[in-house]
């Protein structure tokens, strides 16, 4: 049962980050919805079949008080379905945390988890590209594509993760389809935030990539030759393939910086913080921002601390503070590439968090659950968690392997 609870979990990251894209309707939900009631139906047999549970680490302890603490903002909200229903979908959010912590046993099970997360990554990114390529698109002459249901902006956060993931892929797996898969995702996926003219994605990519070049010249600087030669004729790809329009709204960047509107989200901040004022130690209730700012009802609040704090008031601000501390911490405890990798996905989150409500995906919590996942196993397993994820480390394996079996009187 825990070996099926746990294939389970793999397609459910799979699904995540393209979730939105195949909504299967009431009472159903999105795949990813689907896909995570499986794990949890086959979960907790497993759980009960072990007779044990893994015991709970920090950040698990808190991501359960700060689920516990919307739940009790239900006695008080201002508008109580929208309430019921945020607690629900929280709920599908918060467990990625407790699943992937309870199942994910050994670094390899950890790189399983990655190379889920990229699988899923790719397919958001073709997604995306099919959409550019429609004949609806291409009619309407359109300058933001994304994958059908998606957000742009959300396609371009969601990208953005993967790339120090499938670069820290790229250096440790041994058989050619995972490396094709992990360094296939790079260009593809550039294209594809490119396409969802997505500002603050954009300027996420430019973090994404940093990192992942650091993580894919450690110890190889020789590769740098690899990235010049292959610059050059993917610029100029880039350039002949991505409509004009796209890159005229992506350079309205510094505009936007020095002084714009930031796309309305300035009205949106003051309209959420003048309803936090009202309500600032208890919030107006889980998933009310809208009501509580009186904003447009498709709006949201562009920016996570700014929802947490409107919807639970200052102490679910200090328990999401707490949570991205313990993140950060958990990151930094790990090894090598491996926590290069994971802190570059961390602070891309921040970037893209300052505009975005990021706390409200699944993407955002199977990070987290990566992240403190990878801290534990470090602990535990450092040398396991070396050779699944130390650069060169396989390679170097095999290459001992004949000299060894060459010594004289074997």
């Amino acid at each position: 049962m825990r070996r099926i609870a746990w294939a389970l979990l793999l397609i459910f990251a799979f699904a995540i980050p393209w979730e939105y894209s195949l909504d299967l309707g009431e009472p159903l939900g999105n795949v990813a919805r689907v896909a995570g009631l499986l794990v949890l139906l086959t979960a907790l047999p497993a759980v009960f079949q072990a007779g044990r549970i893994r015991a709970p680490g920090v950040f698990c302890w808190f991501t359960l008080a700060l689920y516990l603490w919307f739940c009790c903002t239900a006695f008080w909200t201002i508008d109580a379905a929208v309430t019921l229903v945020k607690l629900r979908a929280l709920f599908q959010e918060y467990m990625i945390v407790w699943l992937v912590w309870e199942f994910a046993d050994t670094p390899g099970d950890l790189r399983n988890l990655l190379r889920a997360t990229v699988a899923g990554s790719w397919v958001l990114a073709l997604l995306t590209l099919a959409a550019f390529r429609s004949p609806e698109a291409i009619a309407a002459g359109q300058i933001r594509f994304a994958a059908y249901g998606q957000d742009p902006n959300d396609v371009a956060r969601f990208l953005d993760l993967g790339f120090p993931l499938a670069v820290l892929l790229l250096n440790c797996e041994r058989r050619w389809p995972m490396r094709a898969m992990a360094i296939g995702f790079v260009p593809v996926g550039v294209v594809a935030v490119l396409l969802t003219a997505s500002r603050s994605g954009f300027l996420a990519a430019l973090v994404a990539l940093a990192g992942s070049l650091i993580v894919f010249f450690r110890g190889h600087a020789r590769r740098a030759a690899t990235v010049a030669f292959a610059l050059p004729p993917f610029l100029a790809a880039l350039w002949l393939l991505i409509p004009s329009g796209t890159y005229e709204r992506l350079a309205t960047i510094p505009q936007q910086l020095e002084g714009g509107d930031w796309n309305q989200r300035i009205n949106i901040w003051s309209a959420g913080w003048r309803a936090f004022t009202h309500a600032p130690f208890f919030g107006t209730g889980a998933g009310t921002f809208v009501a509580a700012a009186h904003t447009a009802p498709i709006d949201t609040a562009h920016n996570t601390l700014l929802s947490v704090a409107v919807s639970g008031g200052l102490w679910a601000l200090l328990l999401m503070s707490m949570l991205l501390l313990l993140a950060a911490r958990a990151a930094l405890r790990s090894r090598g590439p491996l926590r290069l990798a994971l802190a570059t996905c961390l602070l891309v989150w921040a970037v893209t968090s300052f505009a975005a409500t990021a706390e409200e995906n699944r993407t955002t919590w199977l990070l987290f659950a990566i992240v403190i996942v990878a801290a534990r196993l470090s602990e535990e397993d450092a040398p396991g968690v070396e050779a699944r994820f130390q650069i060169g480390s396989h390679e170097r394996a095999s290459a001992r392997a004949p000299a060894l079996t060459a010594q004289p009187g074997s």
